[in-house]
């Protein structure tokens, strides 16, 4: 049975992190779905338009795999001010599920004490005034107690398929990358 993630799309989300993240990690048969936090088509950062799967309040009651934040600032921000995330995000660590965040996005768990005391995590350097708690390093993917981290756009390759084989494993992984034809 294929692996399930759920990634929120908030007002202001990285085009590039929220989509690549569903790109990749459906081309490794891994179930995504993606939610907004309204009814209404969401407005990423940079102004494109997006329709998700669901809301997040349709989510509410189910159970994925793994859960996954795309940054930008606003999207940080908005997914932050979400009381039905934190609510989801919490039920979910207390089951000992997997949670991914990239770029801003890393400073919501922060915020929300997920990551807190020596727990290592990575971000968009910019954004950290945004949280509090952790441990920073510069490194472009970290794992830490079920929580992994990633630094950026850039990163979002690297990131999607870290997540797909802790998924699916290393040989899913090793195909779809190959299928890309990344540098």
């Amino acid at each position: 049975m294929a692996s399930t993630v759920l990634i929120p799309f908030a007002e202001g989300f990285e085009e590039m992190e929220g989509i690549i993240l569903v790109d990749v990690l459906r081309r490794g048969n891994v179930s995504v779905v993606t939610a907004s936090l309204s009814e209404t088509p969401v407005i990423a950062s940079r102004k494109t338009i997006h329709l998700t799967d669901r809301t997040l309040l349709s989510v509410k009651d189910q159970i994925f795999d793994m859960i996954v934040l795309p940054g930008g600032i606003e999207g940080a921000k908005n997914l932050q001010n979400s009381e039905l995330l934190k609510k989801i995000l919490f039920k979910h660590r207390d089951l000992g599920k997997e949670i991914g965040a990239i770029c801003a996005a890393p400073n919501v768990l922060r915020n929300w004490g997920i990551i807190s005391g020596e727990d290592r995590f990575t971000a968009f350097p910019t954004s950290l005034m945004l949280g509090e708690g952790g441990v920073y390093t510069t490194s472009r993917i970290v794992s830490s107690n079920k929580v992994f981290t990633s630094i950026g756009p850039g990163s979002a390759f690297e990131f999607a398929l870290f997540l797909l084989e802790k998924l699916e494993g290393k040989e899913t992984r090793t195909k779809v990358e190959a299928a890309l034809h990344l540098p």
